[in-house]
């Protein structure tokens, strides 16, 4: 008998495969222990813009392999494209068996019209002035490298880890402000479309709450992101839940490449995608 959890749908985002921070190890054990009927994948699943011909871990390629035998198994897995693998959204609408890309999706869960996108489209950076957005991504995953190591220090030292990242947002008010107005900029398009409840990623800040828009309520989720916060979004068939995965990353798993031939194909698909834009 299967020890994995049936869910009816579990949504994941950010996981940023091909970059120093994606926790591999972590979301690979997680995906083992559900079968999710379907898995929606909410944006920057493979960090295209990041990715390096020099850098993909054997975990992260099993990462892959994992939802593509999910997929194979029966899982409905929406590939939903966000601004990190952007080149993949020439492929909107494509369906390869259980495989789905879209940009956007529409679901019913518990009788409530639910709107799932990533959320790139509420930032300003990236519709503006793509190479600050992509500079800010580069710098972005340059910080979890730092960070990384920090934290190996701090535990040789036995003191607890620490978030550089987690640190900086919280101390400046104009990126808890961004949080803020990304949530109630999402709430409020979801209300005029007349849906009643909206799922992002994007901003890698976990959360569910009622927003007040108007005289209605709306539920908003975000499913957090596989860098910082290890979180997926859990339906039961009743209601949603935030699931959180310890972290106990093994630090030595760089040291590990993916072989040559996966290497191979995967820059061929990505090089392939870059010359259509």
């Amino acid at each position: 008998m299967s020890s994995r959890r049936h869910l009816p749908a579990v949504v994941l985002s950010d996981l940023h495969l091909g970059t120093f921070g994606c926790h591999a190890r972590e979301l690979l054990a997680y995906l083992k222990s559900i079968q999710p009927d379907v898995l929606i994948l909410n944006g920057d699943i493979i960090d295209i813009w990041n990715f390096k011909k020099s850098y993909f871990p054997k975990s992260h390629f099993k990462v892959v392999k994992r939802l593509i035998t999910m997929a194979q198994k029966g899982t409905e897995v929406y590939y939903i494209t966000g601004n990190h693998d952007e080149m993949l959204r020439r492929f909107a609408d494509a369906d390869l068996g259980h495989i789905h890309v879209r940009n956007k999706m529409l679901f019913t869960f518990g009788g409530v019209k639910t709107w799932i996108f990533h959320g790139d489209i509420f930032d300003a950076s990236i519709q503006n002035a793509r190479w600050l957005a992509k500079l800010g991504g580069w710098s972005y995953d340059l910080l979890i490298w730092v960070n990384r190591w920090l934290n190996v220090l701090l535990e040789r030292m036995g003191r607890e880890k620490y978030s550089l990242s987690k640190t900086i947002k919280d101390s400046v008010k104009k990126a808890v402000k961004y949080v803020g107005d990304f949530e109630v900029a999402a709430a409020e398009m979801a209300v005029r479309k007349g849906y009643g409840r909206v799922i992002c990623g994007h901003i890698h800040q976990p959360q569910q709450r009622i927003i007040q828009v108007g005289d209605q309520q709306i539920e908003y989720l975000n499913s957090g992101d596989w860098i910082e916060n290890l979180t997926a979004l859990e339906w039961d068939g009743t209601a949603w839940s935030l699931y959180q995965h310890p972290d106990v990353r093994d630090l030595e798993e760089d040291d590990e490449k993916v072989d040559a031939s996966a290497r191979h194909l995967l820059s061929m698909l990505l090089n392939e995608a870059d010359s259509d834009e």
